[in-house]
């Protein structure tokens, strides 16, 4: 295949193959281009009828000289649009999502994900440029996985394994399944508890004075007691000993504890990436320093992000729904 741009020798072969009749994919072949360059090409120029070589090759030299509008500085309702997203912590993705969702009318308000990236390192200036950098959490360091961190725990007394949580659980239409973690601090001191709620990928923080595992089933069910019922039906852990007082919890909250496989995060995917996202807020170190009214907040910005795998609705948003809905 050759290069990208066509040469004005491209393009008299092109006139050449429409005057022979041929099709769009038998010219491509003679030229060795892909057809859909070849249509672009004759379409942008007017068609097969009104094809012209030197007509084409002009269109092709402005456009090539001409400099590239930049989207964002153009655009100033777009550009401050995108600055609000990045203040409350949407990633470009998130935020290309979420304005489709937003102005579903007004194509001029919409804006790729690579656009934003490019602002970033092309194009922004000032606050937007330093918003941008913010927005890139990719950068975050990565929860190092627990198997290799961690002892080996003893199995827990009345362990009921995920294999036999209900099959409702595992396709997510049926909401109410909680999926639940304990992120740790700096020399395992300090710790924070996850949850998060599989259909709608709504999350939790429960702030934690210690790993004892009678205050762990407290403080969650606290948080979970309130819940409608339709809304409590399972909690998914993973085997640390930290909720071997899981039937405490199970008596207070009516929500039976399915525990995972050791070793295998893979089976609470929901609350894994929800733990990433709760590290970009909390970091590595003392986790002991943050209020339950600072966990709530930090939660409050995820659950508000915009999520592609909710049709960009917000978990907020879904949650909400079902909160509304009857059980």
């Amino acid at each position: 295949m050759r290069g990208k741009a066509l040469t004005v020798e491209d393009r008299d072969d092109i006139l050449r193959g429409i005057c022979e009749n041929l099709s769009n994919r038998e010219i491509a072949i003679r030229l060795g281009r892909n057809r859909s360059v070849i249509s672009r090409e004759i379409t942008r120029n007017g068609g097969r009828d009104s094809y012209r070589v030197h007509a084409a090759q002009e269109r092709y030299e402005t456009l090539k000289s001409r400099p590239k509008e930049r989207k964002l500085e153009q655009n100033k309702r777009l550009h401050d649009a995108v600055a609000e997203k990045l203040r409350d912590d949407f990633s470009p993705e998130q935020i290309s999502g979420r304005l489709k969702e937003d102005y579903p009318d007004d194509l001029g308000m919409r804006v790729s994900t690579e656009t934003i990236y490019q602002a970033l390192f092309l194009q922004a200036r000032g606050e937007l440029r330093t918003q941008l950098k913010l927005a890139l959490r990719t950068g975050r360091a990565q929860r190092v996985p627990r198997g290799s961190t961690r002892p080996k725990q003893a199995r827990i007394a009345g362990m009921v394994n995920i294999s036999e949580r209900p099959a409702e659980a595992a396709d997510r239409a049926v909401p109410g399944h909680w999926e639940g973690d304990l992120i740790i601090g700096a020399d395992q001191a300090s710790a924070i508890a996850t949850l998060i709620e599989r259909t709608s990928r709504y999350g939790l923080l429960v702030k934690v004075a210690s790993k004892n595992a009678d205050h762990v089933a407290q403080r969650l069910a606290k948080h979970l007691s309130t819940l409608p019922t339709h809304l409590a039906r399972s909690l998914t852990w993973d085997q640390g000993s930290e909720l071997a007082a899981h039937q405490r919890f199970s008596v207070a909250t009516g929500i039976p504890v399915h525990f995972c496989d050791p070793r295998s995060p893979w089976q609470r995917p929901s609350n894994e990436n929800f733990n990433r996202d709760v590290r970009w807020f909390v970091g590595h170190g003392d986790l002991s320093v943050y209020s339950q009214k600072q966990l709530d907040t930090f939660a409050m910005k995820i659950n508000g992000r915009p999520r592609e795998i909710l049709d960009w609705q917000t978990a907020a948003e879904r949650f909400a729904e079902l909160v509304a809905a009857t059980a």
